[in-house]
């Protein structure tokens, strides 16, 4: 997956990660991303796993519990649909990775949607890739669909 590769989300599945993210204000929500091929190269989201946030400081940062990514890894394995990457909320802060993501990264390629939230109503959402290394997250197109793929 490029960096000029787009991702597909339905409103409904957008509206679940804003939902998500209000419900865990003041802290991060933060969840898994199930994910598939789209025509054209991009991806299309399919569901988000939610997961506890496992962090110490979870007003400022999370951690998605390594077991559910492994479950969920195994339950994937060999089928049309992958982890393609996670979801987390900012907290009265902007849709954008922070320093504390970058250096919490992993997994090359991976996307990120992060979910701003103000005052415990979810604002923007976008989408990133990481890069990797020096390469830090590189920001993907995010479009909207309705349930019929359009």
């Amino acid at each position: 997956m490029g960096v000029g590769v787009t991702v597909l989300v339905s409103r409904a599945l957008l509206r679940e990660m804003e939902a998500a993210a209000e419900e865990a204000y003041p802290e991060e929500c933060c969840g898994l991303l199930v994910g598939r091929p789209a025509a054209g190269g991009g991806i299309e989201l399919v569901r988000r796993v939610a997961s506890a946030n496992l962090s110490p400081a979870p007003l400022s940062a999370f951690e998605i519990d390594p077991k559910l990514w492994l479950d969920l890894r195994r339950e994937l394995a060999g089928g049309e649909e992958a982890l393609v990457g996670l979801h987390h909320s900012h907290p009265d802060g902007p849709a954008a990775p922070s320093a504390r993501d970058l250096a919490a990264a992993w997994e090359e390629g991976m996307l990120w949607l992060v979910t701003a939230v103000a005052q415990g109503r979810a604002g923007e959402t976008t989408a990133h890739r990481f890069e990797g290394g020096e390469g830090g997250f590189a920001p993907v197109a995010l479009r909207i669909i309705d349930e019929s793929g359009d």
